[in-house]
């Protein structure tokens, strides 16, 4: 089996006929650099893991429904059409509901390519049950960590219906979704994963910012459940799975203060789950 290895910007820009556009910028996962494509602005990510390299291949496979168009791709890198601003600003501007339903809208057009195509999916998709591996680890320490596990085991191990088996974005939240102008709003940046649907939803609920989940916390999940055609027990069930694993990473990359947060919106739903 061959390793993976990252390849050069440089060599990328050669490959595709691509002229930078000022200076690109680095994250853990990638290299981003605004081009030149055929006299239209783009951006070219590089991947420096496989991970990332993965969800290019993914955002390929989506074809521009719900998600941000590819031109040019291979298991290294990827050239994306040029998004504008995301809906962090909109829900922190006083419409948190409209961002909440672009939301779902693209989590919606982004799962409905599973149904039409799922036995074409991404070889080597990840399921729930391994996405998890850290929350199960972490469980013997008792507490939120203990119950959010024991949740997070029934939901990813029990057979989802063939509607709600997906391949999913994995990370969607508000920072992910760009204005794409004539093309709406669309994802960018998916993990690579396979499974319950609802899974996509979760995340929404943690974001963009502390205060707005908390106190919105009640209205979003019944807004989120009636535009997801979700019932709010199933998405608070998948909420406390989900916060249990993000505080598990946070605990690991010893974040007090992700791990914190994290817990905080785990604390919220399930509560609400006991009412």
């Amino acid at each position: 089996m061959t390793r993976w290895r990252p390849a050069s910007v440089d060599d990328v820009l050669i490959r595709w006929s691509l002229e930078p556009l000022g200076s690109g910028f680095s994250t853990p996962s990638s290299h981003l650099q605004p081009v030149l494509r055929r006299g239209e602005r783009a951006m070219l990510k590089v991947a420096r893991t496989e991970e990332e390299a993965n969800g290019c291949r993914l955002l390929a496979w989506w074809d521009g429904t719900g998600a941000a168009r590819v031109f040019e791709h291979d298991d290294t890198a990827a050239v994306l059409a040029w998004g504008g601003s995301s809906l962090v600003d909109i829900a922190k501007g006083g419409d948190d509901d409209g961002a909440i339903r672009v939301l779902c809208s693209v989590a919606e057009r982004l799962h409905s390519v599973s149904r039409r195509k799922f036995d074409e999916r991404p070889d080597g998709l990840i399921p729930l049950d391994s996405w998890f591996r850290s929350l199960f680890l972490r469980a013997g320490t008792g507490g939120f960590y203990a119950r959010s596990a024991e949740l997070a085991r029934r939901l990813v191990f029990d057979a989802a219906g063939p509607d709600d088996l997906v391949v999913l974005h994995g990370d969607l939240h508000h920072d992910n979704v760009l204005d794409f102008g004539g093309s709406g709003w669309l994802a960018v940046d998916p993990k690579y994963l396979v499974g319950n649907r609802v899974f996509d939803y979760t995340n929404i609920l943690c974001n963009p910012a502390q205060d707005i989940a908390e106190s919105r916390f009640d209205q979003r999940v019944g807004l989120i459940s009636q535009l997801a055609g979700v019932p709010e027990s199933t998405l608070l069930e998948w909420t406390v799975a989900w916060t249990g694993l993000s505080a598990s990473w946070a605990a690991e990359d010893r974040d007090v203060a992700a791990e914190q947060r994290a817990l905080r919106i785990g604390a919220i739903a399930e509560a609400s789950l006991g009412r």
